[in-house]
């Protein structure tokens, strides 16, 4: 009888493929994905510890799925917690202590031993120990895991392509909880994308937290060979790639965006502050001015490139003079998106002990004003759309019967007349409406 997996993830694209792959690794196991935890035999958590106040999150969610976890064995079902990802790597021992009824934990780096985890879990159960693996393996998880089998579902697939990070910002926990920068083989994620075109994908995102530092050793291939390689395969109308630091944006990657037609014009590129002082402090490794030179090589090499960013606000130290820095930044370049944060400590960063930490009340009123112009940025670059005919890769149905939903080549979500015969396919329609959040269109 085959069991069912419950799986929920929290944070970013790389942990959404992460999921989807401990989901092939379990398979064989006999375990199938169902959207319903009640219905579960085995629940994942898959964390993510970028955002602020994560490990509460957890706690909070775990007790939670303890009181369904009792009900049913209440039923004489047995149900595993696994809690995954980023908090598990960062936390395993402080979750295993409070959390005592979780029975696996598994850093981002070890969910390809889930299957032999489960069997030692299943072993020692009478003792109640928890089967921890937070370590940093010697060989890479990508060569243990089996082929992409589907469980990425729709239109639009993720490929991991890097993982870790060696940069080292001060106020980031990627390089303690993903590890250093790998680079997967180039003949590897070739096979891995025309599978995923096989199965449906019609657009590829490629991942990895600094995705633009791609380097595979043995062939030499960098990130803009990857895409020029992906760009040929039949059935697959688009790439992205996500996320990227400024200094690996090299002149190669660059001229991808002019002569590539099938990597959409449209690129996440964190800049975090517009202060160099705080860049500095951020161990960033360049300076605004840098950023703005990158930006305007895309621009030239790519004139209907968008961007969108991400920014830290309220970072130890931080003046209204280092605020309205970041607030020029974003008036310079424009943003079509972008993501921005209050600085919030993560323990075991350098950042979390440096000196003047900026009140709270402080930090929110600064990000408050740097939301709004985003937000403004956002609506006018939307609003700019109206009129224009643009290419929407169509998705699933709208919630609005006789309406698709799909998205436009810059991210945008785009409404629009027809039906579930549009799956899969690009439509050109004529913007009709630009909100804040989406487009609407007619054919």
């Amino acid at each position: 009888m085959r069991k069912k997996l419950f799986i929920k993830t929290w944070g970013c694209q790389m942990n959404v493929y992460d999921s989807a792959r401990m989901a092939d690794v379990l398979a064989p196991l006999g375990y199938d994905r169902t959207e319903d935890q009640t219905q579960a035999d085995l629940i994942v958590l898959n964390t993510c510890h970028i955002r602020e106040k994560a490990s509460e999150k957890l706690f909070s969610e775990l007790g939670r799925l303890r009181a369904v976890q009792t009900a049913r064995a209440a039923q004489g079902v047995v149900v595993t917690m696994v809690v995954a990802g980023c908090v598990a790597q960062a936390l395993g021992e402080e979750i295993a202590r409070r959390a005592p009824y979780v029975g696996l934990i598994v850093g981002p780096q070890a969910y390809h031993h889930l299957p032999e985890m489960l069997t030692r879990a299943a072993q020692q159960k009478a003792g109640g120990a928890c089967v921890l693996d937070t370590e940093f393996p010697a060989e890479s998880k990508f060569d243990f895991l089996p082929q992409e089998n589907g469980n990425q579902k729709g239109i639009s697939a993720f490929l991991a392509v890097q993982e870790g990070c060696d940069r080292f910002c001060s106020y980031c926990v990627v390089p303690y909880t993903r590890g250093l920068e790998y680079s997967r083989p180039w003949a590897a994620l070739v096979d891995e994308a025309r599978v995923l075109v096989e199965g449906g994908a019609k657009e590829i995102t490629l991942l990895g937290q600094n995705v633009n530092a791609y380097h595979d050793e043995a062939s030499g291939k960098r990130l803009a060979d990857v895409i020029e390689k992906l760009a040929a395969i039949d059935g697959l109308l688009r790439i992205r790639y996500t996320t990227s630091h400024p200094l690996d944006m090299n002149d190669a990657l660059i001229a991808a965006h002019r002569d590539v037609p099938k990597l959409m014009p449209f690129l996440h590129l964190p800049v975090q502050s517009g202060s160099d002082k705080i860049l500095v402090a951020m161990n960033r490794k360049h300076k605004a001015d840098d950023y703005r030179r990158v930006v305007e090589k895309l621009k030239t090499a790519q004139p209907k490139l968008a961007l969108s960013s991400d920014f830290i606000v309220g970072f130890p130290a931080e003046t209204e003079e280092d605020f309205e820095a970041t607030m020029q930044i974003v008036r310079d370049v424009t943003y079509a998106q972008a993501f921005s944060f209050k600085y919030s400590r993560r323990a075991g960063t350098p950042a979390a002990v440096m000196p003047a930490q900026v009140p709270e009340e402080v930090k929110e009123e600064r990000l408050a004003r740097l939301q709004a112009l985003l937000r403004q940025q956002q609506t006018d670059f939307n609003k700019a759309c109206v009129g224009q005919k643009m290419s929407v890769l169509v998705e699933n149905p709208s919630r609005h019967e006789g309406f698709m939903f799909g998205r436009s080549a810059y991210m945008q979500a785009v409404r629009l007349k027809g039906d579930s015969a549009m799956e899969g396919t690009e439509q050109l329609v004529l913007i009709t409406r630009g909100d804040p959040n989406s487009l609407t269109s007619e054919a």
